[in-house]
């Protein structure tokens, strides 16, 4: 094994010393310079014309045909750019008999374009950025060492710093191969989510709740599917952790209990749809519309712009109301009160007008107008209004009622009445009270003459 991995090297010694130019050709490096600053400039304006087209074409559709990868072709001018550059750069690179060092410097030119590429295609998918960063990175790698002589002559260099540990052999090699299978990995399970993602989402039989939990499910299965193909590519024996399976699993069952406990519910909710993207949901002091069901926590996003995350255990086993479970029909409760001496039809026929003027009051069900009773001061009415639209919020629909409210009365005289204490004297005069009079000092006993 140390014999052929020594001559290995020997070769791939050899061969770069007989391809070493005795005399360094600096009018070809520098054409080949002339070629890179040319190819990235032709792939710059053709990418930036590439990218006008489809933008005036995206600004032509309407938002409900907008195509759902509508940030891949917004993002198409920076990817095309460096793929125009890259295809033009390998055409140079293997076109022509290069020497080593004008060919080293093509060749990096040409990884260097298409990872950048892979990098801005992965960003343009929702892909992290470290993801896409190193997985743009191991695409440089193998063009790089691909096109300068082949990956086996590096992967055999790699393999040579090894180390024993018992029965199992390590290496620099083993070490490269888990990350970059690891990178590709976490890639291809975002990937493929995304787009199962794009097919669900243009399924118009599907509501919000279904397409989140086809989303789940498809990412558990991706995610174990990734996991297995990792360790046979890995060649990775599971028998060496029989030993330890038990005590692992039992550390990763306390450890992750509330995680696994969310999760188990979150796809509960999804299933049993009674928690939905996009329901008017209120849960304890939580009040606002659902933005998101993930895997620990259900997102609520408040009037007030602030996002609640509650977990899913919670929205199991406490109380949740639902405002648009079954109806997104909200009806809305205004109490108002008029004076004793106000025409009662005619503010009905006011309080009716002002509730169907309100744009977001609803024609049916049709809103309705009670007398709720006689008060202290006033005659109480209670309008009661339907919405459809609850996640817009509910105190400015009562904000509005009641300021067309007040104008109409204003205009009709209606008087609204506020507290007032009136107090009545019976029984002639008033008596006013006698002013006290203070006590007369009392005299000093004059003193006795001295005998």
């Amino acid at each position: 094994m140390r014999v052929s991995e020594t001559s290995t090297a020997s070769g791939m010694m050899e061969q770069l010393q007989r391809r070493m130019p005795q005399i360094i050709d600096t009018a070809e490096i520098a054409i080949a310079a002339v070629l890179i600053i040319a190819a990235f400039v032709a792939g710059h304006f053709i990418g930036r014309a590439i990218g006008k087209r489809i933008a005036a074409f995206l600004d032509m559709q309407s938002p409900e045909e907008m195509p759902r990868y509508e940030h891949v072709l917004r993002s198409s001018s920076k990817i095309m750019r460096t793929i125009i550059a890259g295809v033009m750069l390998a055409a140079a690179r293997f076109g022509w008999p290069w020497q080593l060092f004008s060919e080293i410097l093509l060749s990096a030119a040409m990884a260097a374009a298409f990872a950048i590429a892979a990098h801005n295609l992965l960003r343009a998918l929702n892909i992290g950025f470290w993801t896409a960063a190193a997985a743009s990175a191991a695409v440089f790698s193998l063009l790089l060492s691909a096109s300068v002589g082949g990956v086996m002559p590096v992967s055999n260099l790699l393999d040579q710093a090894s180390f024993q540990m018992g029965t199992h052999r390590f290496s620099l090699l083993t070490l490269v191969s888990a990350v970059l299978i690891g990178i590709f990995l976490v890639a291809g399970v975002r990937l493929a989510n995304n787009a199962v993602k794009l097919l669900l989402g243009r399924n118009k039989n599907l509501d919000g709740g279904q397409r989140v939990l086809g989303e789940k499910l498809a990412l558990v299965a991706f995610v174990i599917a990734a996991f297995f193909i990792g360790i046979d590519l890995l060649g990775i024996d599971l028998t060496a952790f029989a030993v330890f399976s038990g005590a692992f699993g039992l550390a990763i069952g306390f450890g992750l209990q509330k995680t696994f406990g969310n999760l188990i519910a979150g796809i509960i909710l999804l299933m049993d749809r009674s928690i939905k993207p996009g329901d008017v949901i209120a849960v304890g002091e939580s009040f606002g519309s659902v933005n998101k069901i993930g895997v620990r926590a259900v997102s609520v996003l408040t009037r007030d712009g602030i996002e609640h995350l509650i977990p899913n255990e919670n929205m199991m086993t406490n109380e949740v109301q639902n405002w648009s479970y079954s109806s997104r029909d909200v009806r809305v409760k205004i109490p108002i009160g008029v004076a004793y001496s106000s025409d009662m039809k005619l503010v009905e026929e006011l309080l009716l007008r002002a509730t169907k003027e309100s744009p977001r009051v609803q024609n049916r069900p049709a809103p309705a107008v009670w007398m709720a009773g006689f008060g202290e001061s006033s005659v109480d009415f209670e309008i009661q209004a339907w919405i459809i639209d609850p996640e817009e919020g509910v105190g400015n629909v009562r904000s509005d009622v009641l300021k067309r409210v007040w104008w109409l009365f204003q205009e009709h005289g209606i008087e609204i009445p506020f507290p007032q204490r009136e107090v009545h004297v019976r029984g002639g005069e008033l008596v006013k009270p006698k002013p006290k009079l203070k006590p007369k000092p009392k005299p000093k006993p004059k003193p006795k003459p001295k005998p």
